[in-house]
């Protein structure tokens, strides 16, 4: 089977051919139709966060695709199946975090296409219990974005506790801030996006956004203090300036949530005004298998639209390059 593989992370992902897995107990093998490209699959075939995946290893965590084989001891799912792998490939189900509904805080947990191989590939394995079923009717290339970026922004929106009566503030519009948006319109939440191009506030307007914001000429704090503050701020702009300016936006007793993950770590934020302010920061990690379900509901609903280009396996450089420097509308999907 035809696979993306990295095998050094001073130099590019490689295309092989390589054997195609066999499912081990508790495992299915899916015949990949879709795979999105995360900037997490660059982050790992750089090896740039401080875990670095096992060498060699096949990236990729917005796999759709159907169930070909199924291994021993595999329950409620079966051949023909379409499901979707999630970041999320295992967690053990027994710690207090699975056994609490925090699954994805999990100590033991695997990750698809960073501790175990992923989906950008022809075939691929996945553990029954963590891969979840397409509903009918969505299409995987709409499922594929939605199983990472999708699940992680629907999270992050529940993490907000966005309400109808709330102004939240989305900083960065592409592949996840654009589904992000959507999420909090549909809790009736008035929603300001920002974002340093045009293009990506025209795509905002687009999919509801109450107002824009450009923030490589306007100062995006001012303009949403001029609208009150925001009760809620977002953050999925890979930039620590994003995320304070994020923080700045809030009316007191505001919430930030910290979604992306920039290459510089750290944000400066301020004591004194987090206190006084009573502003909370939350940090909001993916999804679970409940809220990919949710998400796939709502998009099954009509409730939310996916904007994506597709590319070819063999692109897959070029596809890294584009996603790297931000060329993109919104988000990538190989088509297999």
């Amino acid at each position: 089977m035809l696979a993306a593989v990295v095998r050094d992370f001073a130099e590019p992902v490689r295309i092989e051919e390589v054997n195609i897995p066999e499912p081990g107990v508790g495992q299915v093998r899916v015949k990949v139709e879709a795979s999105g490209l995360c900037h997490t699959d660059i982050h790992a075939a750089n090896g740039e966060w401080p875990v670095k995946p096992k060498l060699p290893f096949i990236p990729g965590h917005e796999g759709i695709g159907i169930v070909e084989v199924v291994g021993k001891g595999v329950t409620g799912i079966k051949e023909g199946d379409r499901v979707a792998l999630p970041w999320l490939g295992y967690a053990c189900g027994n710690c207090e975090y699975c056994n609490s509904g925090w699954e994805t805080l999990c100590q033991s947990q695997f990750n698809t296409g960073y501790s175990i191989d992923g989906t950008h590939a022809e075939y691929t394995i996945g553990y029954a219990k963590h891969i979840v079923k397409v509903p009918d009717g969505i299409s995987p290339l709409d499922a594929a974005p939605l199983t990472c970026a999708g699940v992680t922004t629907y999270k992050a929106v529940k993490m907000s506790g966005a309400r109808p009566s709330d102004l939240v503030a989305i900083f960065g519009i592409g592949g996840l801030g654009h589904l992000a948006l959507q999420y909090a319109k549909v809790t009736g939440a008035t929603v300001v996006a920002v974002d340093l191009f045009n293009k990506k506030l025209q795509l905002a307007k687009e999919l509801g956004a109450d107002y824009v914001v450009n923030a490589r000429y306007q100062d995006p704090v001012e303009e949403i203090k001029k609208l009150g503050g925001a009760d809620a701020a977002i953050s999925v702009a890979v930039s620590p300036k994003a995320f304070e300016q994020a923080f700045h936006s809030l009316r007191r007793g505001g919430r930030l949530v910290l979604v992306a993950l920039p290459a510089d770590n750290y944000m400066q934020l301020p004591i004194f005004e987090t206190v006084f302010n009573g502003i909370q920061v939350i940090g909001s990690i993916v999804g679970t298998r409940t809220d990919l379900e949710e998400t796939f509901q709502l998009h099954a609903e009509g409730r939310t639209k996916v904007i994506y280009e597709t590319r070819h396996l063999h692109q897959v450089h070029e596809a890294f390059e584009e996603v790297e420097k931000a060329q993109t509308k919104a988000r990538l999907v190989f088509k297999l």
